[in-house]
């Protein structure tokens, strides 16, 4: 446990030491296009998820941030057929400019509302969601982020023998561009 909070912490400090030798960060009316991804399987579960984003957001300020991301899931399921899961989320999102040297590191926190859905099923979806955006450049940032999913109701996928189903810890790394 202190090993993975060293390195954390190690990393948290990269991102906003490389953050600060430049000039970064969004205005209002600008745009911004982010692609990530994750891989999660929980001890014990009988699925693990690779998950693919895409994020377009707009700055109403150069605070306020709306927009939506798009996102695809594929389970694969032990002694089960795979399944993929997509979701439809629009979110706002509110960034804490001013914080470092050049706002070249930029920490945010949000809410989404949205939709998960499968083959089988779909079912609306609601959560948090926080993170940071390191600029590497004027206009490319790194982005990390974490949300929690509710789902509204449990979505069905397969008979798989964990609670994933009703709601998931969802931590994304990816890059972005401001335009």
């Amino acid at each position: 446990m202190i090993r993975k909070n060293f390195i954390a912490a190690v990393s948290l400090a990269f991102f906003i030491l490389a953050a600060g030798t430049i000039h970064a960060g969004q205005d209002q009316g600008d745009s911004s296009l982010a692609i990530s991804g994750s891989f999660f399987h929980a001890q014990g579960a009988d699925v693990g998820t690779l998950n693919l984003e895409v994020g377009y957001g707009y700055f109403l300020t150069q605070n306020w941030e709306l927009g939506v991301q798009q996102s695809l899931g594929y389970s694969f399921i032990d002694d089960g057929d795979d399944q993929w899961v997509g979701s439809t989320i629009p979110y706002v999102n509110y960034n804490f400019q001013g914080l470092s040297a050049n706002d070249g590191f930029v920490p945010f926190v949000g809410a989404f509302v949205g939709a998960s859905y499968n083959d089988d099923d779909i079912t609306g979806t609601m959560g948090p969601q926080l993170g940071f955006k390191s600029f590497i450049n004027d206009s490319t940032f790194i982005l990390v982020k974490y949300r929690y999913e509710w789902f509204f109701d449990e979505l069905t996928i397969n008979d798989i023998e964990d609670t994933s189903s009703d709601g998931n810890h969802v931590v994304t790394i990816g890059l972005g561009f401001v335009f």
